[in-house]
């Protein structure tokens, strides 16, 4: 019996908006009345802390299950072989790539600077001072004494610390280590929802810090804003020719028909701000163009934890846009050395974000902290965030889809056969060639 369309059913109203035209939407309104009530803007401020210390809120339980989770919940470490060793390894190498592309590009466009995140007779909270720590003293400050102390001071580094510690000890304990493992799986899950409730007030704290932005330092600062975004993309270009292209080269990978073929779930990421959304696609087309499905389904998944190319790289860029602003607050050089600690942290701190929406401001949030710049960065990004999240979020996607071809190279697995019939009339009789149907058939079977 045909299905057919329900005609009571209630049609959208234009007034419901999804959330990313909702935080446009304040972006611009909070901005047109920082111009034209500087006053009232500067007032609102109140509205951006209040979503400031709901973002804050989710960091320590975010990333100590999402952590445990990761490592717990993949089993026995000696059963990944040496396809999971060599995944982990190519993930740590193009991440750390996508790292230093993102502090070179941000250091010679230098966007941050002329940005003043707190003025004077503001009340925007006092700025963490003293020394940076050595080499040592950050060794001893990473294990924390009380992993409670860590979560309340959102000491980001200890609670990674203490996380992955734990998560070994209850993959250790085997059966006994399950009823954990499941309960920090349901509260990573719970989290996850709790970040959608807090996007749900965006648009007021995006309109807020962008009418007390303006209001407070006038409409040229949103040039520095698009100096960042500039700085982020033209980082993203230079990542994609640069790492892309050469790993590329490297494995001899057909480029015409990966372009092919990752177009789509490109588009799909770049759309949504999703990688999750993007992911059955990915998986699809990845298989189709000659990687057998149990790299794809071992890979692909596994990098949207450990191989956020695109998000490390933006973090890369946002931290140091904030150092850059705050130096005109506080005096205080954000040296290199201190860039490059920064950058071993987001590298860590940066992995199983991938599942929550604009969940990078949360460890850029924790990172910043930990380092003692001013947290008002980030809702300084944050009015801009949209349009940076589109493009990390669709070079993740681009990023995994290509290390599943790298280790499926690397395994010599990758069937160069059926890659250059990919997208092509030939491809199905290549398929009822090799004895079984189309993929669109299979996608969803087990081997």
């Amino acid at each position: 019996m045909s299905e057919r369309p329900n005609l009571l059913a209630p049609k959208k109203r234009w007034w419901n908006l999804s959330l990313s035209r909702q935080i446009v939407l304040g972006l611009v309104i909070g901005g047109f009345l920082g111009w034209l009530v500087p006053e009232w803007g500067v007032q609102s401020y109140f509205l951006r802390n209040i979503f400031l210390n709901l973002i804050k809120s989710i960091i320590a339980p975010l990333i100590f299950s999402t952590i445990v989770v990761g490592i717990a919940g993949s089993g026995d470490l000696k059963k990944l072989g040496r396809m999971g060793f060599r995944a982990i390894v190519y993930f740590e190498l193009v991440t750390t790539v996508a790292l230093l592309i993102g502090l070179a590009i941000v250091n010679f466009t230098g966007p941050g600077y002329g940005v003043v995140l707190q003025a004077k007779g503001e009340n925007l909270g006092t700025l963490p001072q003293g020394q940076p720590m050595g080499l040592v003293e950050t060794l001893v400050h990473v294990f924390p004494s009380s992993i409670i102390d860590s979560m309340a001071r959102g000491d980001v580094l200890q609670i990674v610390a203490f996380s992955v510690l734990f998560g070994l000890a209850a993959m250790a304990m085997g059966d006994k280590g399950k009823p954990v493992v499941q309960w920090c799986d349901s509260l990573s899950q719970i989290m996850f929802k709790f970040t959608s409730y807090v996007m749900k007030f965006a648009p007021f704290g995006i309109g807020a810090a962008m009418a007390a932005t303006i209001g407070h330092k006038g409409l040229g600062v949103l040039v520095n804003l698009g100096m960042l975004v500039g700085s982020l993309y033209l980082a993203l270009v230079v990542f994609v020719i640069v790492a892309f292209g050469t790993v590329a080269a490297i494995i001899r990978l057909p480029i015409r028909q990966f372009v092919k073929a990752v177009r789509e779930p490109f588009a799909i990421a770049f759309v949504t701000t999703s990688s999750e959304a993007a992911l059955p696609k990915a998986m699809e087309v990845m298989e189709r163009l000659g990687v057998p499905r149990r790299i794809v389904g071992f890979v692909i998944p596994t990098g949207y934890s450990f191989n956020l190319d695109g998000s490390t790289l933006y973090l890369a860029v946002a931290s140091v846009f904030v150092a850059q602003a705050a130096e005109g607050t506080t005096g205080v050089h954000f040296g290199f050395e201190q860039q490059i600690l920064l950058m071993l942290t987001l590298m860590v701190t940066s992995k199983g974000i991938a599942g929550v929406p604009r969940a990078a401001l949360v460890i850029l949030l924790a990172a910043l902290h930990s380092f003692g710049l001013p947290a008002e960065g980030v809702a300084v990004i944050f009015a801009v965030d949209e349009i940076m999240d589109m493009g990390r979020t669709s070079i993740n996607v681009v990023g995994n889809c290509l290390a599943s071809a790298v280790v499926a190279r690397w395994e010599g697995e990758f069937d160069d056969a059926r890659a250059k019939v990919f997208g092509t009339p030939l491809e199905p009789t290549f398929d009822a060639d090799a004895g079984k149907p189309a993929f669109a058939q299979t996608a969803m079977e087990g081997d």
